[in-house]
């Protein structure tokens, strides 16, 4: 699901409800709790915290990505939530895969045909902003996440931050 449109009533008012309860919690607990989509809740979030970019924008995004330096790239499934630091490499097609390989710790293999879109989120994340970018599957559900690194004091990157921005303007 990628329009609000396709929400029906009741799932919307399940999804407004766990936002409600917790609006800077983990979103995918959120639409758990909902039973829900992910998608569905980033659809719902305060304008302009989800940009939705098209699918066919990978590449753009992709290429942007890897001139961002080390990035937190995460994987969150219902077992593991998997957080690495790491330059994105740039990827080449093979096989029905997207393959990154470098010297980065952040290498393997990408269906990029599963990417249904890619959204743009900025909102509060335990009371603090967090800016990430979402590669979402047509279920819904983020493949991957990229997000804009922290300091040492926990604050965002004022480059990637920028960059960041910069990007998701293209997109708003």
């Amino acid at each position: 699901m990628n329009a609000i449109s396709e929400i029906t009533p009741d799932r919307r008012e399940r999804a407004l409800a766990a936002l409600a309860e917790k609006p800077d919690g983990i979103v995918e607990s959120i639409a758990a709790a909902a039973n829900v989509t992910t998608a569905e809740i980033l659809e719902i979030l305060p304008q302009g915290s989800a940009v939705i970019a098209p699918k066919e924008s990978f590449d753009d995004i992709w290429t942007e990505l890897t001139t961002w330096g080390v990035v937190l790239f995460l994987v969150h499934t219902e077992d593991v939530v998997a957080e690495i630091d790491g330059e994105l490499p740039t990827g080449s097609e093979s096989h029905g895969w997207f393959n990154i390989h470098s010297d980065s710790p952040i290498g393997g293999h990408i269906k990029k045909d599963n990417c249904a879109s890619i959204t743009f989120v900025d909102r509060a994340f335990h009371g603090r902003r967090s800016c990430s970018v979402w590669f979402m599957n047509g279920k819904g559900a983020p493949m991957f996440k990229v997000f804009v690194k922290r300091d040492e004091a926990r604050e965002l990157l004022t480059g990637q931050l920028a960059k960041f921005e910069a990007l998701r303007a293209k997109y708003s």
